[in-house]
């Protein structure tokens, strides 16, 4: 029999992976719980999961593509919108759903010792059911409108993993301020409607390149979504590449996830005790 003894006093270390490796199965067990429970008991089930993508690019489609007729180089605004909207919808997603995911799971957390990071952790790998849909949708989109795959597909990977950690690390932040102050509960929506607008969705980056003074611009691109939107269509559809704005953006989402990592380390110890 193996005894864990768990010391509240003991330095631990900023992502132990080992002990996150152990409580592997917990991990997939929460995502699947998530998966199966996510749309039970509607009439629509998984069909919601292609109408809110649809939706939203419907409306982008009439809104930016009929009325505004944003400049996309060329590009037809359905597939150009699509592409910010998978991005969007997987960040989106994962914030909100990680950033409540501690209080929602109060009562384990209350009963049982499992590192508590892999409960929002476990959102992510949940978002992917979203993010595919979406994906889907760009490809029936370049097919459609016989757009191909631009070269710098190659570096699509690295962007994705961008996606997943801009996402972690503010829902893991979200997630430990969320069981000190509960009245972020209420703010995250307000961040989710705030940020599709305030990110190159539905627009390009270069209409804010253009319209804003370089010091706005900085600022605009202190948001992590920006850059990284950016470069996600750049790897799909080619175009100018990102702009040097845009390494802000990255560079913002490691500080992000690191002292979203290192906040949660420190709730964790009284985490059981205030939630």
């Amino acid at each position: 029999m193996v005894h864990l003894v768990v010391d509240a006093d003991k330095k631990s270390k900023l992502l132990n992976l080992k002990e996150l490796r152990q409580y592997q199965d917990l991990f997939y067990i929460l995502a699947y719980r998530d998966l199966r429970i996510r749309y039970a008991q509607t009439f629509l089930g998984l069909l919601w999961a292609v109408l809110q993508p649809l939706a939203t690019l419907t409306i982008f489609t009439i809104v930016f593509g009929k009325a505004v007729k944003v400049d996309t180089g060329g590009v037809p605004y359905p597939l150009f919108a699509v592409t910010g909207v998978a991005a969007w919808t997987y960040f989106a997603f994962v914030m909100k759903e990680a950033g409540s995911s501690i209080i929602s799971a109060q009562q384990m957390v209350k009963k049982i010792y499992f590192p508590r990071l892999v409960i929002p952790l476990s959102k992510a790998l949940v978002g992917f059911v979203d993010f595919g849909i979406a994906f889907l949708f760009m490809i029936i989109l370049m097919v459609y409108y016989q757009v191909a795959p631009s070269s710098h597909i190659i570096f699509l990977p690295v962007f994705i993993l961008m996606i997943i950690i801009s996402a972690l690390g503010v829902g893991i932040w979200l997630s430990a301020l969320t069981i000190r102050y509960r009245d972020f509960q209420h703010v995250v929506p307000f961040m989710v409607q705030f940020g599709l607008y305030a990110t190159p969705t539905a627009y390009p980056a270069q209409a804010v390149l253009e319209s804003l003074p370089e010091w706005l611009v900085t600022i605009y691109y202190l948001n992590p979504m920006a850059g990284i939107i950016e470069g996600f269509r750049w790897c799909m559809l080619g175009g100018a590449a990102p702009s040097p704005f845009a390494y802000l953006s990255f560079g913002i989402i490691l500080v992000i996830l690191i002292t979203g990592l290192y906040y949660f380390k420190r709730v964790e110890r009284v985490m059981a005790d205030i939630v």
